[in-house]
């Protein structure tokens, strides 16, 4: 016997019904990260993919340690997906989504800010906010004298993203090659730098991130009214407000690596330019990067950090798990791990990685104190109070715009 028709309203009633039950049974099935000893208990046996960069060997290495440690503590595996553009993550989970998959999702965490965290805030692609704040660990986080932690390139972060580390944008020269007094404190001191010195600067080509980092440093200092990049691009203006950049950028460019025929492919590749001697300054979003380099043999000694008399970028980087990861319990414990004073402290010494911490020190007990206290920073690494002012980030918008003109204009040398 044939199943009754129903009507047109009833089918789309009961598809609306499995729907919000699903969504409910999804939600409800999500881990709650305030019964911690429940997450853990779930976590035990999992494999978590974990999608971050992987173009620097000692950050891989870090990772590699993470994940050696949650295996032995939790019984958690980690999986190093290593990417060369975050985007590709992002796009991930939205073909998923696409596609309906809405639960046992490819990705479980993804290293991520900036414009890929707006973009997957706004299409509703992460786990329920405020997990962040109720890991164990969150306690250290030092939320309130960092104001990055809680807004991403002006997006609010709503709970929905675990920092990991800050960064700020730092120059790095080589002193046996080029005098201290003769490095640029600005970018219009760095044009000039570069037409007296052809060939010796250059940036990776967008949206490599350092290479964009680059352009919203010129970009900053460069629009006639810094506050217009708090906000979404205004169409009306854009072309206007960018002109300056690309005025910089269209005398820059004959002046750099290769007259600007080819661009290096990134940071580690600039690192290597300048311990050959190819290039004479190159920059980093890292303020111990130098002394981690040197600490590796990348660099030689004589390296040393500069920064702009006025201010460069500063940030915060966060971890995030998807709406539909398929090991959120496990996402759950390395995100928390990752934010622990053993975890921090580790990451912050130059000889394993140089990251700068998010914890705030007077919420460490005395020992983890000292031994934050005790690290050695390395001989080119500038002090807290050398490295200048934090610039904000631009809204995301800008650069979504800014790339694609980039690309129009100079991407066809590469």
């Amino acid at each position: 016997m044939p199943k009754p028709i129903l009507p047109l309203a009833g089918v789309f009633a009961g598809a609306l019904t499995v729907a919000l039950s699903f969504a409910t049974v999804s939600r409800a099935a999500d881990p709650d990260p305030k019964n911690w000893d429940a997450v853990l208990d779930e976590a035990k046996g999992q494999t978590v993919y974990f999608n971050a960069w992987g173009g620097s060997e000692n950050i891989n290495s870090y990772i590699d340690w993470a994940g050696r440690m949650l295996k032995e503590r939790f019984g958690v595996e980690v999986v190093h997906v290593k990417l060369d553009d975050t985007a590709n993550a992002v796009a991930t989970v939205l073909a998923e989504k696409a596609a309906g998959r809405d639960a046992g999702g490819s990705i479980d965490l993804i290293w991520i800010n900036g414009e890929n965290f707006a973009s997957m805030k706004r299409q509703e692609l992460l786990m329920a906010p405020d997990w962040t704040t109720s890991l164990p660990n969150w306690a250290y986080v030092d939320h309130e004298n960092k104001p990055t932690i809680l807004t991403d390139f002006t997006i609010p972060t709503d709970g929905l993203e675990s920092p990991w580390g800050g960064a700020k944008m730092v120059f790095f020269y080589d002193s046996a090659r080029t005098p201290a007094d003769t490095v640029p404190h600005s970018s219009a001191e760095l044009l000039a730098w570069a037409k007296e010195n052809p060939g010796r600067f250059s940036y990776p080509q967008p949206p490599d991130f350092i290479g964009s980092s680059f352009l919203k440093q010129v970009l900053i200092e460069t629009i006639d009214d810094p506050a217009k990049l708090l906000k979404p691009v205004n169409e009306a203006s854009f072309e206007a407000d960018v002109a300056p950049l690309f005025a910089y950028l269209d005398e820059l460019h004959p002046n750099l690596w290769r007259s600007g025929k080819a661009y290096p492919q990134n940071y580690p590749d600039m690192k290597q330019k300048l311990a050959d001697g190819e290039l004479d300054i190159i920059f980093a979003f890292n303020p111990s990067e130098a002394s981690a380099g040197i600490a590796a043999g990348e660099l030689p000694d004589t390296v040393r950090s500069f920064t702009y008399t006025d201010g460069t970028l500063g940030n915060t980087h966060f971890v995030a798990i998807p709406y539909n990861a398929a090991h959120k319990a496990g996402a759950l414990v390395l995100a928390n791990f990752l934010i622990s004073p053993e975890a921090q402290l580790r990451k912050q010494d130059p000889a394993v990685w140089g990251d700068p911490t998010v914890l705030a020190m007077d919420k460490l007990d005395a020992a983890d104190r000292a031994a934050f206290e005790a690290l050695d920073l390395g001989v080119a690494t500038l002090k807290p109070d050398e490295l200048g002012p934090a610039l904000d980030e631009p809204h995301p918008d800008w650069m979504e715009h800014i790339e694609g003109e980039w690309l129009k204009r100079y991407g066809a040398a590469n």
